[in-house]
């Protein structure tokens, strides 16, 4: 009983002894954190611990200077321009055109993609640095400053672009000069002199105002002359030729408001002709040569001859109705208009000038129908039909007492009836007289033929002279 009493009393005993050693080493533990984590006071030297338990400071809990507060934005009433009640604040623009997307003579005007910027300085906007370096910010703080409500001139649409953001940038300077960029496309009136369509020359122009300010309070100016005006190289139109892009400034008067100035984007475009060349020009010139093919066709073939003609004029109609369809209802005469309505003239008289030899035709065969029957004897004279059916009918024997028809030498044939008789009575010799003056009167239609093959060329290629000199 004692022996298990001692060995009792031995087990606390070391117990107690390593709880005590334990103990010992926790509080020099406690202590050594302790020490670690109390930061240096000045003058008094520490110890530092181990790297393994130094914690870095955290920066997401660092307190930062706000835009606003670096701005002073709530110190300041920004509904106001610029040094309020002072001289004109000075605005600068410039613009990069990005490109020219449409032009139609339909609507008479155009849309255009481009960069447009301001320049002005706003002391409110000034803050401190070190570095000199500017602070660029988006859309979102250009609401709560003064920017310059600039808006353009007789445009129809515009908007600034907002993909995949608002297309916006405000660049702010130590001193307060402040840059504002925006990208826009805009659909602005053109007023077009299609006087010379196809053969014109457009200058459309590209206006920006101040909405609210007048001269006395925003003084608008191209920052850097005509160089404030930049293109891009790769700009190019399918149916215009960009010839020069120039600025000016101008003052613009309102009864009701005041003076304004008026900033302008003066463009030239000279339209390609090529493209109606192919379309309208040609087509309408073969349809007037190929009018002229009838000249060259025998009076009798009417199946050949009219067809052709109305063809070429039904032709002529679908080209002029084609151009006019596609531009608008002007209220004076296009060149284009001349040269189709020529075209269609003379492609109309080709089928005029037919009427006219078949009626004249048809004229002359009644008068030697009648002629036939007024004569007292028929002996020897050959009938005209006949005649027109035989070519090789001879000459005029001037020694026989009956004429009949006569063929010239250029083998046409004369259309004419020589009547003679020998006969001893006067009175039958008076009537023969007067039949010989009756059909004296003849008309060769064949000539009218011949005569058209030379003057219809000649007079259409003296209008193609004296148009193409006039227009280009």
């Amino acid at each position: 009983m004692q022996m298990e009493a001692v060995l009792v009393l031995f087990c606390a005993c070391l117990l107690g002894v390593t709880a005590r050693q334990r103990s010992h080493r926790l509080e020099n533990y406690r202590q050594s954190r302790l020490r670690r984590e109390t930061p240096k006071r000045e003058g008094v030297p520490h110890k530092t611990g181990s790297p393994i338990f130094r914690r870095s400071p955290d920066m997401t809990k660092t307190p930062v200077t706000k835009s606003e507060q670096l701005l002073r934005i709530d110190d300041h009433d920004f509904s106001m321009r610029p040094a309020f009640g002072g001289p004109p604040i000075p605005v600068g623009v410039d613009v990069q055109v990005e490109s020219l997307d449409t032009i139609s003579e339909v609507d008479m005007d155009f849309t255009m993609t481009l960069y447009l910027r301001h320049y002005w300085k706003d002391e409110r906007l000034s803050f401190p640095s070190t570095n000199n370096q500017s602070l660029t910010f988006d859309s979102r703080l250009v609401k709560k400053i003064w920017v310059p409500d600039m808006f353009f001139v007789h445009s129809k649409r515009s908007f600034i672009h907002d993909t995949t953001t608002d297309n916006v940038m405000l660049r702010v300077s130590p001193d307060g000069n402040v840059l504002y960029s925006l990208r826009v496309t805009v659909t602005s009136m053109c007023n077009m002199d299609l006087s010379r369509f196809p053969l014109d020359t457009q200058t459309c122009s590209l206006e920006i105002e101040s909405y609210a300010y007048t001269d006395d309070d925003l003084m608008l100016y191209w920052k850097k002359g005509n160089e404030s005006l930049n293109t891009d190289d790769r700009i190019s139109l399918s149916q215009f030729l960009i010839q020069k892009f120039h600025t000016t400034t101008k003052l613009a008067f309102y009864s009701s408001t005041g003076w304004y100035n008026r900033l302008y984007i003066h463009f030239t475009l000279r339209r390609h002709i090529f493209f109606f060349l192919l379309q309208t020009y040609f087509p309408a010139t073969l349809m007037v040569m190929l009018s002229w093919v009838s000249f060259w066709i025998d009076r009798r073939a009417v199946p050949a001859r009219v067809p052709l003609g109305i063809t070429t004029v039904l032709t002529m109609s679908t080209i002029i109705t084609g151009v006019n369809a596609s531009m608008p209802r002007v209220s004076y005469i296009k060149a284009v208009d001349i040269y189709l309505w020529v075209s269609f003239v003379f492609v109309f008289l080709s089928v005029i000038e037919y009427a006219a030899v078949n009626y004249l035709s048809t004229v002359q065969e009644r008068r030697e129908r009648k002629l036939r029957d007024r004569l007292p004897c028929t002996c020897g004279i050959a009938n005209p039909d006949d005649m027109m059916m035989n070519p090789s009918y001879s000459d005029v024997d001037p020694q026989n007492n009956m004429g009949n028809y006569g063929m010239p030498e250029n083998g046409g044939r004369q259309e004419r009836i020589l009547a003679q008789f020998t006969m001893g009575d006067n009175q039958t010799t008076s009537q023969v007289k007067s039949s010989r003056t009756y059909v004296n009167i003849w008309i060769d239609t064949h000539a009218i033929d011949k005569y058209s093959r030379v003057v219809f060329p000649g007079a259409y290629t003296l209008f193609n002279i004296v148009y193409w000199s006039i227009y280009c």
